[in-house]
């Protein structure tokens, strides 16, 4: 009667394990960035995996090997987005319990987020103005974000701080002032180009939401 062979055991026959995984999660993350970057300065129509590749300096079999195809790639880089905006805006909410303040606190997250990560403005921009890349689904990553700000607003009606008012108002309004504010700041000119991380600029249009927002919501 014979006995299956057991495959070699790499610790006994001396040789050391390969640690493939590490190193795929660090090629995978450094496409996404690059990604990002091509998406936002590109956007999604012209973008190539050829162009993803060049700034990784891989080969565009290699991307395939994570992400199928472009659409793929650009949706796991939409969603990265939106999932770090979300933990992003839940982190800064903490602690918070009245709605005008929960209100403040996400539009202030909005906003840092965003001057962090300018890439990502550009490209929640882009989506905006051509929604074509989502298909039929356009907020299947940006509904987490809606729903945050949906969920402040209701509360504030409840409990009769806030009028009623369409959060889709409020986000076109007010919310959407730190996308202008981010993606703007090289397009109006010479003479009106600004830094948007600057902390003196940046606390100016800060206390501009703030004003809007109390103005607009409270009853």
């Amino acid at each position: 009667m014979s006995t299956a062979r057991l495959p070699d055991d790499p610790m006994q026959n001396g040789a050391k394990p390969v640690a493939r995984q590490p190193r795929g999660d660090a090629t995978r993350q450094a496409i996404l960035n690059a990604a990002e970057q091509v998406f936002a300065d590109l956007g999604y129509a012209a973008a190539r995996l050829e162009d993803v590749a060049q700034v990784v300096g891989i080969r565009r079999p290699s991307i395939v090997y994570y992400f199928p195809g472009k659409q793929q790639l650009y949706d796991a880089v939409e969603a990265e987005i939106f999932g770090a905006m979300h933990a992003f805006v839940t982190d800064r909410m903490t602690g918070t319990e009245k709605p005008m303040d929960r209100l403040l606190a996400l539009f202030d997250a909005w906003l840092d987020f965003l001057v962090q990560r300018p890439t990502a403005a550009r490209i929640i921009q882009r989506v905006v103005a051509d929604p074509a890349p989502r298909g039929d689904n356009p907020v299947l990553f940006s509904d987490t974000a809606l729903r945050d700000l949906e969920a402040i607003l209701d509360a504030g009606v409840t409990d009769g701080s806030f009028r009623p008012i369409p959060a889709m108002h409020i986000l076109n309004s007010i919310a959407a002032g730190a996308l202008f504010y981010v993606c703007n700041a090289r397009q109006l000119g010479d003479r009106r180009q600004y830094d948007p991380a600057d902390a003196d600029t940046l606390a100016a249009f800060r206390a501009i939401i703030h004003q809007q927002a109390r103005i607009v919501v409270s009853a």
